[in-house]
């Protein structure tokens, strides 16, 4: 069961890994620049997003020019 098991997870990997590929043509970057495109879009994710990171890592900032609040810069 376990020989057989094997190459088909190989094969599950090697397809997840070959299909994400993908050529973006010239004509096609306007619609990947649009804004609803961008993660930081909504204000309310962004907050909520800085909720999480605060409570899991105890850290705020780290979204603007340099650091993340180590106080290494």
């Amino acid at each position: 069961m376990k020989r057989n098991l094997i190459p088909l997870a190989a094969l599950a990997v090697l397809a997840a890994l070959g299909g994400g590929c993908q050529q973006v043509k010239p004509w096609q970057r306007g619609t990947l620049a649009d804004p609803i495109m961008r993660a930081d879009r909504d204000p309310i994710m962004v907050m909520q997003d800085d909720h999480i990171y605060f409570s899991r890592e105890a850290a705020a900032g780290g979204r603007g020019v340099g650091g993340g609040g180590c106080g290494c810069n």
